[in-house]
């Protein structure tokens, strides 16, 4: 079996999101930071394992500006999105607030569609999730990693690209 899906990237500037996508592609990290402006566009093959047997993921990753904030569900770049993953800076707890925030909000207008919470940069500190409102997102949904180690990013990434593909 094989598919190709549309993956959003969303959250607060300076979260990691566009580290996690290197990391992932690339398998490096640049401590160099540098602002996405508007949206860039990723791909990335993954091979999943499914019960019927592998599965070819081709993720269309649509790394979006941190600063669209509330105004990125008025664009037209969530069009055809079949899931996101929503970042969040784990030494910065205001993004975490924010994360769940983004993620509820992704449900409420994309219902059906697959979210996954990611609190990047465990690196530096690993907050205490219990004392968060979730808003509805499931536990198991919440993941955690590091860009900077690798610790956690394909599996996010691997998490969302089964969701999408039990959905099919």
């Amino acid at each position: 079996m094989k598919f190709s899906a549309k993956v959003m990237l969303m959250g607060d500037i300076g979260v990691g999101k566009s580290s996690l996508a290197k990391r992932l592609m690339f398998g490096t990290f640049d401590a160099g930071y540098k602002t996405t402006i508007g949206v860039d566009i990723l791909t990335h093959q993954l091979t999943l394992s499914a019960e019927a047997g592998p599965v070819a993921a081709n993720l269309l990753l649509w790394d979006t500006d941190g600063d669209f904030g509330q105004h990125i569900f008025k664009s037209v770049y969530l069009a055809g999105a079949s899931g996101a993953l929503v970042v969040a800076d784990a030494s910065r707890l205001s993004t975490i607030d924010r994360m769940f925030e983004l993620a509820a909000d992704f449900l409420a207008r994309l219902p059906g569609r697959s979210v996954r919470a990611v609190v990047n940069k465990t690196d530096i500190s690993v907050p205490d999730l219990t004392k968060f409102d979730c808003r509805g997102l499931a536990p198991e949904h919440v993941m955690i990693s590091s860009a900077k180690t690798g610790e956690g990013v394909t599996a996010a990434f691997e998490a969302i690209a089964m969701d999408i593909c039990r959905r099919l």
